[in-house]
């Protein structure tokens, strides 16, 4: 399902556009400030954001640009009363896919979306994230709060299978057919163990890789 981050301040227009999008069929999260926005999208990414530009605890330029450093694909449409050619140009070249001036007809606004995502399909697949920690699939690459991470083969293959299964509790011998059997080398379970340390290393301990006692690892976000 296509999920949607609308992030608005006004409940009235936030709520009449979130009730519109769902009937036709997606799903929509409402941030009615930028911290919020922002929070959310660190835990989960989104297929699409609608993006107001005053907010009531910052400028929505300044998240379009915050979101363009980390997620250089994922579509982001103004929605926004400023419609002088300057603001229009700006949010352009703050990163923004589109520029939307209210009030503006339900319909046209979704009409917009289609024709986005008909060029960038579904973006967010590409992203796996978790409590700070982001796997870009595509470009195979790691960061931790927002610095890149440097992992070997088999460090990488591990932190992939957690996070494409967070949430999960996975045990030893799951982990180990995934991500050593699979590509046949013959490991043993003290191998995991080296392997699960020096990841943690390299990510600086982090929280949301989980030990499960005698059981394996669980990838979970973490408040």
């Amino acid at each position: 399902m296509t999920h949607i981050y609308y992030i608005e301040d006004d409940p009235d227009i936030a709520a009449a556009v979130a009730e519109y999008l769902e009937q036709k069929g997606f799903r929509v999260t409402l941030c009615a400030t930028l911290a919020r926005a922002r929070a959310a999208l660190e835990s989960h990414l989104p297929t699409l954001v609608l993006l107001d530009w005053n907010m009531p605890d910052g400028h929505g330029d300044r998240l379009c640009r915050w979101i363009r450093s980390r997620w250089k694909d994922l579509p982001i449409i103004f929605l926004t009363v400023r419609s002088d050619a300057s603001d229009i140009v700006s949010g352009f070249r703050d990163g923004a896919d589109d520029y939307v001036v209210k009030p503006f007809q339900l319909e046209v606004l979704y009409s917009r979306i289609l024709a986005l995502l008909r060029r960038t399909g579904n973006v967010a697949e590409q992203y796996l994230s978790c409590g700070g920690i982001r796997i870009d699939q595509n470009r195979r690459t790691v960061t931790c709060h927002s610095e890149e991470v440097l992992l070997s083969a088999a460090e990488y293959q591990l932190l992939l299978y957690l996070m494409q299964h967070k949430g999960k509790t996975l045990t030893r011998e799951q982990i180990l057919a995934q991500v050593w059997d699979a590509n046949g080398n013959y490991v043993n379970n003290n191998t995991l163990t080296v392997t699960v340390k020096r990841l943690r290393d390299k990510l600086g301990q982090p929280a949301c890789l989980k030990t499960v006692r005698s059981v394996g690892y669980r990838m979970e976000d973490t408040l």
